[in-house]
């Protein structure tokens, strides 16, 4: 053994006594998840929802700081940069393995950078048009785009977003030729369909359930395998159109730093999957769409973080969405 490797280990073992004691005393002061979504929208509202019962059971307060941008890609670099002892979360989602197998050269890794801590909440995108479209049904949707090539627009927070995905698949799918218009984040989804900007969208079913219900959109079709509990009247997309890419959910969970110490992941994902025990809140979050899906541990959230990423790149694949 050479002296540097010596150094090494020595230091490690010397460390490894004070890594074990921050880890039982965890946590000390309030923890920050960082939300990569626009305050107001679906995924913050949710939460905003889990973050008080999980300060209750972790006995600190939760601090939610929105970075919004770049389809969530801000918020994962900054988080892959701050120290690795879980007093900062990121509210990680497919949004950024899509993000990643889009720009290869973005300055942080779903998979190398950060530590599943556990999945939190499972969502269908909703096909929407607004309240007083024309078009009552999906096929009416697939008949006036084909009618008209190229006059339909439809929108999403962001390239690469689960929204922009489902739209490319639903074109790729009925061969159609539509725009996609990307905004600034989902909450801009709604005003840019009353606007008459875009014609069709496909928010998450935490943002579009609600605007469904409220009146403003009306919702064609759920990508979800089955149709949902509080839309029983809408389709799912596979019903319509006989293909199972049509199914595609969005989650979010938590993540951290890569090389957070084990203790402190372990209390984390034992404290999110508490929190989210209330049957008061699995009911607010079933009105929206979504459903609580808390992983049975941290490695079961890693693996299916790796499943995810493998169906997202074929999903890119096939519908050759690029990130310009």
């Amino acid at each position: 053994m050479n002296r540097r490797h010596f150094c090494y280990v020595a230091l490690t073992l010397s460390l490894a006594p004070l890594r074990l004691r921050a880890s039982n005393a965890f946590p000390i002061k309030p923890v920050r998840i960082i939300s990569p979504f626009a305050a107001g929208g679906g995924p913050d509202v949710q939460l905003r929802q889990v973050a008080r019962p999980l300060g209750d059971v972790l006995g600190q307060s939760i601090v939610i700081e929105n970075k919004v941008g770049a389809a969530g890609v801000l918020a994962a670099q900054y988080v892959a940069q701050v120290a690795p002892d879980g007093y900062t979360l990121l509210m990680g989602s497919n949004t950024h393995l899509i993000q990643k197998i889009l720009q290869p050269d973005l300055k942080f890794d779903p998979i190398a950078d950060f530590i599943p801590v556990s999945n939190m909440v499972s969502s269908p995108t909703v096909l929407v048009v607004r309240a007083d479209s024309p078009y009552t049904r999906v096929e009416d949707l697939i008949a006036a785009a084909k009618a008209d090539p190229g006059r339909m627009n439809y929108s999403s927070g962001g390239i690469g977003t689960s929204a922009h995905l489902a739209g490319a698949t639903f074109a790729l799918l009925g061969g159609l030729k539509v725009t996609h218009i990307p905004l600034r984040g989902s909450v801009e989804i709604a005003s840019s369909l009353l606007r008459g900007d875009t014609q069709f969208a496909f928010p998450i079913a935490g943002t579009g359930v609600p605007q469904v219900k409220g009146g403003r959109l009306r919702a064609l079709a759920v990508t979800s395998s089955t149709r949902l509990k509080d839309l029983p009247d809408v389709p799912t997309l596979n019903e319509v159109m006989k293909n199972e890419l049509t199914v595609q959910e969005s989650w979010f969970g938590f993540w951290a730093p890569a090389r957070t110490p084990a203790g402190v992941v372990a209390k984390l994902h034992a404290a999110a999957t508490k929190a989210v025990s209330d049957a008061g809140i699995r009911a607010a979050f079933e009105a929206t769409g979504s459903t609580i899906a808390t992983s049975a541990s941290p490695q079961a959230f890693a693996a299916f973080v790796q499943s995810e990423n493998r169906k997202w790149a074929e999903i890119v694949k096939l519908t050759g969405i690029t990130s310009s």
